[in-house]
């Protein structure tokens, strides 16, 4: 409700979220901005180009077509620890705790005596 009267909405971003700047900021004051998550809030939902918005790092995101945005860089994905679709390395107790056996190439670090 508070964001209804004392904010203005900048932008969303692909998963949804809504970002906001304080409508009036006194002199001397650093603006407010924050956001509305779609969904269950997760700060990891946040990409690169709105945080550093968020953070007061940029005047605004990183548009689109910035020569800043690489076409081998993958797309932002929240961090999934914890969830059913974290990573699970080979050999985690669960996915059922086996791992293939070392190949050889592997020498167990000795102190010096």
């Amino acid at each position: 409700m508070q964001t209804c009267f004392t904010g203005v909405e900048i932008g969303r971003d692909d998963f949804g979220n809504r970002y906001y700047h304080s409508r009036s900021t006194p002199k001397g004051v650093r603006e407010k901005r924050w956001v509305i998550y779609a969904g269950e809030p997760e700060a990891s939902k946040v990409p690169p180009e709105w945080h550093i918005w968020l953070h007061h790092t940029a005047d605004a995101p990183i548009a689109k077509d910035s020569p800043y945005r690489k076409i081998w860089q993958k797309q932002h994905q929240q961090n999934l620890t914890g969830t059913a679709e974290a990573y699970l390395p080979p050999g985690h107790t669960l996915e059922g705790g086996k791992r293939h056996k070392a190949t050889g190439d592997y020498q167990a670090w000795q102190p010096e005596e």
